[in-house]
């Protein structure tokens, strides 16, 4: 399973700074349990199926979603509105996609449309299965700080 988070690491720091311009700090991964509560306000979830099966989340208090998507829209908004939650869901597709491209020699992947899931220490339900989830914390702007959550489980057999 760690072999497949370089990737996502790598993709969404380069999300981060080819479309809001900043460069992420990226803290020590570790392991999520299923049933644990986070701080987040707003997550965007992607499944993925194929080869491998799993998900991929990021999650974030409502002050970085919000100020993510001023940045990506020229817009003010003050609070988690439709267009947050389509630029939340647009970050992870973003990530989930480049990820899948350089997932590409070990899986043929197929990714879901993001599921947006929101409230202050909302769960998110991991698919079942025997596959860790990689909890990955990141810093922006010097200090708003986001997890991107990846879980997956080949189902290759090798």
């Amino acid at each position: 399973m760690e072999q497949y988070i370089q990737p996502f690491i790598e993709v969404t720091k380069s999300t981060f700074k080819d479309f809001v311009g900043t460069e992420l700090v990226v803290d020590r991964p570790y392991i999520q349990q299923k049933d644990a509560a986070n701080e987040w306000d707003i997550s965007g979830v992607i499944g993925l199926s194929g080869e491998a099966r799993g998900a991929v989340a990021i999650g974030m208090k409502s002050a970085l979603a919000i100020k993510l998507t001023d940045m990506l829209t020229n817009a003010k908004h003050s609070s988690i509105d439709d267009e947050v939650v389509d630029a939340i869901g647009e970050i992870v597709n973003i990530i989930a996609g480049n990820a899948k491209r350089g997932l590409e020699e070990a899986f043929r992947l197929v990714i879901s449309l993001p599921t947006i899931v929101k409230g202050t220490g909302h769960q998110i339900q991991w698919p079942h299965g025997q596959a860790r989830i990689i909890s990955i914390p990141f810093t922006a702007f010097e200090s708003e700080t986001f997890s991107l959550s990846v879980a997956i489980e080949s189902l290759k057999g090798d």
